[in-house]
């Protein structure tokens, strides 16, 4: 129907009138937490967890130099990087020679620099001849920020739960592969971790992540982490500095470590 030109006008004005006002800014969403993609079917350590194929990997080698950015924790000669864990500002009081450190005393160490996002590279190896079964055979572990565990273990021809072998993170997600070599053999990880975010107010805004290659061989793929890592439970995100220190656990095996190097990696915001 044709409009009369008395309110055709009235149109046009009232166009006029909308296009002289400021646009409102429009609302930035809020942020969303990553899909959660974490595996709940299973209780934490289920022996029923199906156990993770065997993959042979690649014969050990001698360390290589690490890249030119890197920041090296470890290169065989003293324990100036790292303290003790457990009591403030104490030297770390584990054996240093022949190139490595050993576990010794009662202590975990943790390095003297906070990192959050990182490219970690560790190489371990566990005692020999191997000795106890399970949980009680080459016990130790690499913590993110002192929360988050990557589990070392003597994974060779060694049963324990799905969620606590070798390269799991601890009582979340077992390894894709079992890639481990013999005890006494030098194994290494090669980790890319990205911390979880929180907000001003402490609220979870994304959950921290982790890759991580076993002797080469990929074993966790983009692990997103229920939480911190405990013994028995899946405890939830409490807010924590964006940096804390690095950890390698005390738990009275004596578990050897050489060549540890870190690269601090740009935050993104995916």
């Amino acid at each position: 129907m044709a409009l009369s030109r008395a309110a055709s006008a009235v149109v046009l004005l009232l166009a006029a009138g909308c296009a002289s006002r400021p646009r409102t800014p429009p609302t930035p969403p809020a942020p969303v937490l990553l899909p959660s993609r974490i595996v709940t079917a299973y209780a934490v350590h289920s022996m029923v967890r199906p156990q993770p194929p065997v993959v042979t990997p690649a014969p050990a080698g001698e360390p290589v130099p690490p890249p030119s950015d890197a920041i090296v924790l470890f290169d065989g000669k003293d324990l100036s990087n790292w303290r003790s864990a457990d009591s403030a500002g104490a030297p770390a009081q584990w054996k240093v020679e022949n190139g490595y450190m050993e576990v010794a005393g009662k202590q975990s160490i943790e390095t003297t620099r906070a990192f959050g996002d990182v490219q970690l590279h560790v190489e371990w190896a566990t005692p020999t001849p191997a000795t106890g079964e399970g949980q009680e055979r080459g016990n130790s572990g690499v913590y993110l920020m002192g929360k988050y565990e990557l589990q070392i273990l003597d994974s060779y021809h060694n049963t324990t739960y799905a969620d606590g072998q070798a390269a799991a993170i601890f009582g979340q997600y077992p390894p894709m592969v079992n890639a481990s070599r013999a005890p006494g053999e030098w194994q290494t990880y090669d980790i890319i971790f990205r911390r979880p975010r929180f907000s001003p107010k402490g609220e979870l805004l994304r959950r921290a992540r982790m890759t991580v290659v076993h002797n080469g061989v990929l074993v966790q793929d983009d692990a997103v982490l229920t939480g911190p890592t405990a013994f028995g439970e899946r405890p939830p995100y409490v807010a924590h500095p964006d940096s804390l220190p690095l950890m390698l656990q005390n738990h009275g095996y004596p578990v050897r470590f050489r060549d540890i190097w870190v690269r601090p990696l740009p935050e993104t915001d995916h």
